[in-house]
């Protein structure tokens, strides 16, 4: 699993949204890493990671995880195999989007590894049925058709907020970038373990740990008021809603991300 490090102090792993990878929090890293140790893995098949490894010895109700099987727990378990390699017993998980869900997943399959959660424009509920066929046609057609051109133009309107896509040119270009360089096998796995994910909210309800849930209030994937449910389902957690900023806040308005991040790490330290 690629990942890329920087910093000193508590570990901070962020956990990056769909279609885009790691490199989607260099901006906020950069301010991050003076507060923590900062983790940014790519996620299975997405960016510099591979797509297919063996399985792994974390067991799901219906046994062990078979890691090339899309889902959510194969996901997680790439991230726990991952604090095994780096020696890290507990870490504060942050996830964008996607990254959330994957966050949360980690959480069902190894809830003492998790010191606190940063959820940024994610939710816990799951896809009803028309996103959830959109999904899995979305992966039909990257591995049919590659995702040249398309999966860029149809994304980049639904997760940039009106501010960015009129006045941030340099962001929409980077965005557009990054994804228009996801592998189609690794967009294809990745739809469909999103398409397949579970209910959190109970999950949620019952994490005693700090929560930092941020927001962009230009999001309409999952909007603010969204956010502000998601905070009330957790019994300890705190909402951030970052003016400007679509559903990719951390790389429309990286440096209000961080200081909203910042500032609640060292009130929970």
């Amino acid at each position: 699993m690629h990942f890329i490090e920087s910093g000193v102090g508590t570990p901070l792993v962020l956990l990056h949204a769909f279609p885009v990878d790691a490199r989607m929090w260099n901006a906020a890293r950069t301010s991050l890493e003076e507060h923590a140790r900062v983790i940014a893995p790519d996620q299975r098949g997405l960016g510099e990671s591979a797509l297919h490894g063996a399985s792994t010895g974390v067991d799901e109700p219906a046994g062990p995880v078979v890691r090339d099987r899309p889902s959510m727990a194969a996901a997680a378990a790439d991230v726990i195999a991952l604090l095994d390699e780096l020696g890290l017993e507990r870490v504060v998980l942050g996830g964008c989007s996607m990254g959330g869900y994957v966050a949360m997943a980690v959480l069902r399959a190894a809830p003492e590894r998790v010191a606190g959660l940063v959820l940024a424009d994610t939710k816990a509920v799951t896809d009803n049925e028309e996103q959830r066929a959109n999904r899995l046609s979305a992966a039909d057609r990257a591995e049919r058709e590659g995702t040249d051109g398309w999966l860029s133009e149809s994304t980049l309107p639904n997760v940039l907020g009106t501010t960015t896509r009129a006045d941030r040119l340099e962001v929409v270009n980077e965005v557009r970038d990054i994804i228009e360089t996801q592998p189609p096998e690794g967009v294809a796995w990745a739809q469909r373990a999103m398409a397949d994910r579970p209910d959190s909210t109970e999950l949620l309800r019952g994490y005693s740990g700090p929560v930092l849930v941020v927001v962009g209030e230009e999001d309409v994937m999952t909007p603010p008021d969204s956010a502000a449910e998601l905070a009330g389902t957790l019994p300890n957690a705190e909402l951030v809603r970052i003016p400007g900023a679509g559903h990719l806040s951390p790389v429309e308005t990286p440096a209000a991300f961080s200081e909203a991040v910042a500032s609640w790490l060292g009130r929970i330290s």
